[in-house]
Formats: C-alpha cells, structure tokens, sequence
C-alpha cells in the first residue's frame, strides 16, 4: 500500500514539473515577439549596400531609445548585388527563408510585382503623409493602388559642372539652359581648353534614361507598354552620340559613371561636367577630392521651353515581406525610418541623399555642415527646392528589368562606342523586350 502511494506521488510530481516547462515555454514565446526572453523582438533586414545596413543599424538603435516597451533586435545583412534580389527572389516563391524586411532596387522591383506581390501593402503608413511625399517616388514600387516600397531619396537629376574649367574656356553655367546651350559651350570648352564637355556611359542607363524622361518619355509607357524605340528616344540617343562625334563628349573611363578609371579621370579635371542624380554627390565627396570647391550644381538643361529641368533616377524601395512574424512592428519601424521627418533628415545627415520628404528640404538640419556641405557649398537644398515641381516621373513596370539590361549591355555601347545608327539598335532593343 505504501509502495502504491509513493508511486502516485511520484507520478503526480512529474506531472507538475511537466505542467511547469511548459508553462515557461509559452512564456518565453508569447513574450518574445519571434525575440528573446526580454521582449526583444528580432526583425531580419537583407540589403546590397553596406551604407544601407549601416544606417539601418543606426535608426534601430535610435528606435530603442524612444520606444523602451517595444524593442527591436536587428540583424541586417549585406550581400552582392545580383545575390540579394535573386536570394530574395528565390525565398519568397518559395514561400520560407525571406527575411521580414529587405531592399529591392528600383530596376529589378519588376520581377516583385508579377501576379500577386509577395510584399506587405503599405498603405496605412504611406497614405497620412501622402503631402509630403515625392508621390513619383512612391508609385515606383506600387500596384493596383497598393504601395509596397519606400526609397531612400528623389535621386532628382541635376548637372555638376567643374567652374575651374569653364571659367578657363570663358562659360557660365547659368547661361546652359537647353541642350543646345550645352553643346555650344561644349565647342567653346574643347577649343579654350582641349577638353570634352562630359563624359558618357557605356555600361549603365544614367547618360541616357534622365533625357529621356525629360523629354516626355520613357523606355515604357504608363500602361507598361515598349516605347524604346520612340521618337524621343532615338532623337535623345541621336544628340548623344553627336556630341561623341564632335568630341564635345567622350566614352566615360571605364565604361561608366561608377568606374575607378573615371573617379581618377575626373578627380584631375578630365571633364567640365557630368549629369547624375543628387544621390551622386558622395562619389565626389569619396573618390574625387581634389574638385572640392570646384564643383557647381544646377539643372539639367531641357529640349525646348517648359520640360521639366529634372527627372527621379535611380532608386531603392524598402518592402516588408509577407513571410514577416512581425509586420506591423517592421512597418512601425520602417515608417520611423524613412517616412518620419526625423528619418529623412538623417537619411541625408547619414546618406547625403535627397530625401523623398520635400517639407525637410527647407529645414536648417539641412545647412548643417558635414562633407556635403564642405565640398559643394550650404546651397544645395535651396537649389532643390527650386526643382521640386520640375521633376520627371518615370515608368516602373514589370519590363523594367528587361529594359534596363538591355540598355546596359547593348544599346549605349553599340551606340557611344561603335557609333550604330542609334534607330536600328532602339527597334532591335525593343524586340529583345518584347
């Protein structure tokens, strides 16, 4: 009888010490979030840039401070650029492995948006700040009025002119209002000085995309349609390849904009002027230090009268997957970081980018001295500001990607460095889209 006894207590122990694991375990799960113990929730963050990382590493940090009850624990990762979009590509078709937050950049968010978006909308966090937004910026990365991305910055295009040079050859900048004007000034700085005006692409879309979408048009229309091989576009890519011909504009070193060939090409004087989006002022800053001081920053010339003096280049959109365990916490936290007010102007502090929150543009924040502001000048957001209506939009669809390789591969080499004739390879372009 004693033995029975003890066998029920023993048995009735087991059972409560089994009641008790089990009990901490759904503690410990309940508390975390998809987190620690502590109430730290982990967010996964994969992005193809480190300075990406890094200031999403930073607004984490900042988060922790103001939001104690709502800890974020994230883990970001950087990987190569094909990887990054292909990895995530894989994972969300997949359906497991996506990370609850990644970067698409703005030529593959196409391959995203096919069928039904394996993204998060983000509507409610875009929609109540909708005024201050660079709405373009937004559109981007949406489908059938949802939003699935938020970009770091407007990537307003503008033209960076070395004021050494034309002074030398006897130019003012601010007399280049038109294409026109530019080539003419162009013969003046190739005969005063025996340099080229500029310097073009042969292995990115940046020399040629920004006139394009100027000038009215785009590699695709707004239906999603090919349009490459447009009237614009052939008189663009035409204009182009004659100021090869003349001289007044050279192949960059290289191949492109992003090249060492052409930091060190340009940081001796190579050139007058480069076109490029806002986001390129740290290339000067980083690799071509000897122009500080140098540089001048304006629009860019139009066609004719009444184009817009700008377009939004270039891009990257922070989406929120929906294999995310935590969406609404990510969206809080995506929101706090690049829709906030706060966050746009550490995206510049940080990033040297123009923010896609225009009302900050006029901020004093933006006239703080950093290396920006040390290499062009405390102007810089009074001279955006002047754009901020006169920015292009562009048409972001699911043959973007297509578009966009086959101008990088094709379309500027044969045109620029084999001088074709630039409607024959604009209609073998747009049959390789279609």
């Amino acid at each position: 009888m004693k033995s029975l006894k003890l066998v029920i207590l023993l048995m009735i122990s087991a059972t409560l010490v089994l009641a008790g694991c089990s009990d901490n375990k759904n503690k410990e799960s309940s508390s975390s979030g998809g987190g620690s113990k502590s109430g730290t929730t982990k967010l996964v963050f994969w992005t193809f840039n480190e300075l990406h990382q890094k200031f999403f590493e930073k607004m984490a940090g900042n988060w922790n401070k103001e939001h104690p009850d709502m800890q974020i624990k994230l883990e970001a990762t950087t990987f190569p650029y094909e990887d990054t979009h292909s990895k995530l590509l894989v994972a969300l078709q997949s359906g497991k492995g996506a990370p609850d937050m990644a970067d698409i950049e703005i030529s593959k968010i196409g391959n995203f948006l096919k069928g039904e978006p394996q993204l998060v909308p983000l509507n409610d966090i875009v929609e109540p700040e909708m005024a201050n937004l660079v709405k373009s910026r937004l559109d981007n990365y949406a489908k059938d009025g949802k939003y699935y991305g938020i970009d770091y910055h407007v990537g307003a295009e503008v033209i960076y002119y070395n004021k050494e040079i034309l002074d030398q050859a006897g130019v003012n900048a601010d007399d280049i209002k038109t294409w026109a004007d530019f080539e003419k000034a162009g013969k003046q700085v190739l005969e005063k000085t025996g340099k080229p005006m500029t310097t073009l692409e042969t292995t990115d879309q940046w020399s040629y995309w920004p006139l394009v979408a100027q000038h009215g048009s785009d590699f695709l229309d707004k239906d999603g349609n090919v349009t490459i091989n447009d009237a614009v576009n052939v008189e663009v890519l035409t204009y182009l390849q004659n100021l090869v011909k003349e001289k007044v504009a050279v192949v960059a070193p290289g191949g492109g904009h992003h090249a060492e060939e052409y930091y060190g090409f340009m940081n001796q004087g190579g050139a007058a002027a480069v076109w490029m989006p806002m986001w390129y002022m740290g290339r000067f800053t980083d690799y071509m230090p000897d122009l500080k001081g140098k540089i001048i920053i304006r629009p860019t010339p139009v066609f004719k009268e009444g184009e817009m003096r700008s377009s939004g280049m270039g891009g990257t959109g922070t989406v929120i997957t929906n294999q995310s365990k935590n969406q609404e916490l990510a969206k809080k936290f995506l929101e706090y970081a690049k829709i906030s007010k706060e966050g746009n102007i550490e995206i510049w502090r940080d990033l040297g980018f123009d923010p896609i929150r225009t009302d900050v543009w006029g901020d004093p924040a933006m006239k703080e001295a950093n290396k920006f502001t040390d290499y062009f000048g405390t102007q810089i957001f009074e001279d955006l500001l002047k754009l901020k209506d006169e920015i292009a939009p562009v048409n972001i669809k699911e043959k973007t990607p297509a578009a966009s390789d086959v101008v990088k591969t094709k379309v500027v080499f044969q045109v620029f460095n084999d001088l074709k004739d630039p409607k024959t390879v604009l209609d073998d372009a747009a049959k390789s889209i279609q």
